[in-house]
């Protein structure tokens, strides 16, 4: 039975210096990354499949790649809302998982939708982008009967009045929301068009990158083009 040493030797030596700088300019905090790839993470994950314990294990140890191999493991959907709070609180300073990791595991939780609404409230950057990115999740999951699009129009409404003067983070998952909206959404494609064009293009220090914000008006036309609005996806998970 792998352990959590034996995974952290494995991922240390699976780390290349020029992966771990690019993990660095997108915001990475250097002495906690190891640079191991997407793809040999997905290696690794595919040996500990179903082993939830080891995945939370993972998480806790503060390590970068531990912590996103921890989300391609991990369940969300039996951890609990203190579990899933400390998730979301141990993603700071790290965007990758605070906008990717941790909605994965969110979106399958029972508390996913509470929690989502609650972390966009915090004054805690990491912690208000995840729950803009949980929503999105859940927007792009769910069928619309088993969402309340009232309050999804209404968080239209707050992201066109908040966006440009929010944090820098949250301004990335909001206009990822309006986009997740006009996408996977039918009845408010409508809405979700009004906002993005409210909203127009959103300035986001994306670090030393070539990383570009989507004009979410661009995105949801495009979409809309290709003939896939309301295609919903069957996980988030990448």
């Amino acid at each position: 039975m792998p352990t959590t040493t034996a995974i952290l030797a494995s991922l240390k030596s699976k780390g290349k210096e020029n992966t771990r700088k690019i993990y660095a300019r997108h915001g990475m905090p250097a002495d906690r990354v190891y640079g191991v790839s997407a793809a040999d993470m997905k290696l690794i994950a595919k040996t500990i499949k179903g082993q939830q314990a080891l995945a939370l294990e993972l998480y806790a140890t503060g390590i970068m790649d531990a912590m996103y191999l921890a989300g391609m493991v991990a369940d969300g959907a039996p951890m609990t809302r203190k579990q899933l709070n400390e998730w979301a609180d141990g993603a700071a300073d790290m965007q990758m998982i605070a906008e990717y990791t941790v909605p994965w595991v969110a979106v399958d939780s029972e508390h996913g939708r509470e929690l989502a609404l609650a972390w966009m409230q915090s004054k805690k950057e990491r912690v208000a982008a995840a729950g803009w990115a949980t929503y999105s999740g859940l927007v792009a999951l769910k069928p619309d009967a088993a969402l309340d699009l009232k309050e999804i129009e209404s968080l239209l409404s707050t992201v066109v009045e908040k966006i440009h003067t929010a944090p820098n983070r949250v301004r990335m998952t909001m206009n990822g929301f309006v986009i997740a909206v006009g996408t996977y959404i039918k009845p408010l494609l409508m809405q979700a068009k009004a906002a993005a064009k409210k909203i127009g293009a959103v300035s986001v220090d994306m670090g030393d990158t070539a990383c570009k914000v989507p004009l979410a008006t661009a995105y949801i036309e495009k979409v809309e083009a290709a003939g896939k609005l309301g295609q919903k996806r069957k996980t988030i998970r990448c």
